[in-house]
């Protein structure tokens, strides 16, 4: 049996190995060893994570996909839940997680009936398909609660909006003074490129500002 781990966190300050050696007990506990690991960072509400997208694309057919939570593996809508749900079974990949103990029938040997394992296998799937709806609620209850509170601090004019992150301002600045590509800042300093043209602009603005002081 091949597994192949996902772990994700949202944001590059989160540890999205955090539960690695989690996992990696739970699979012992059920007499496996995970055979690939595969992690990032980034919003479990984009279906299209390049992570996740590699670990469908090296899967063989009949792999594990191991998960601490489903929302680890998805916050998506419903249409996107429904497109990654199609790609797994496209190579019949089979989605375990610690949370979902009527997903551990795919760790076991084939020592069930088979009206008994495909009973199981309805059960899960409907579990899945609900506490991927749970973790789709959790996502938007989150951003709207942001949103109330962003939109409260305006109105009471405490809000600043997010703070600039100086340090990797200067540092993509000087890459930009030394002619290095928006690829390669993008390579060596992990920001998007939104990020390197709003330093590339506020450089120009400044040089013409002195400029304009100087004539």
């Amino acid at each position: 049996m091949f597994i192949r781990a996902y772990l994700r966190a949202s944001t590059k300050e989160q540890d999205a190995k955090r539960a690695k050696n989690e996992l990696i007990a739970f699979a012992n506990d059920h007499g496996h060893k995970i055979a690939a690991f595969y992690v990032e960072n980034e919003s479990g509400a984009i279906l299209v994570r390049p992570k996740l997208m590699q670990l469908i694309e090296d899967a063989h057919k009949g792999d594990v996909v191991l998960v601490e939570q489903i929302d680890r593996l998805a916050r998506l809508n419903q249409a996107d839940w429904d497109t990654l749900k199609r790609m797994l079974s496209e190579k019949n990949l089979s989605i375990v997680s610690k949370e979902l103990p009527t997903s551990y029938i795919a760790l076991q040997p084939e020592n069930s009936t088979e009206f008994m394992s495909s009973i199981l296998q309805a059960i899960n799937s409907m579990m899945l398909d609900m506490l991927a709806a749970i973790a789709r609620k959790d996502y938007e209850d989150r951003r709207n609660r942001q949103m109330q509170g962003i939109a409260r601090a305006k109105a009471e004019g405490k809000y600043l909006g997010r703070r600039k992150d100086t340090e990797k301002r200067k540092i993509i600045a000087s890459l930009l003074k030394s002619g290095h590509s928006y690829s390669e800042i993008q390579g060596m300093t992990k920001c998007s490129r939104h990020l390197i043209a709003d330093v590339a602009k506020e450089k120009t603005e400044t040089n013409n500002c002195s400029l304009r002081v100087l004539l």
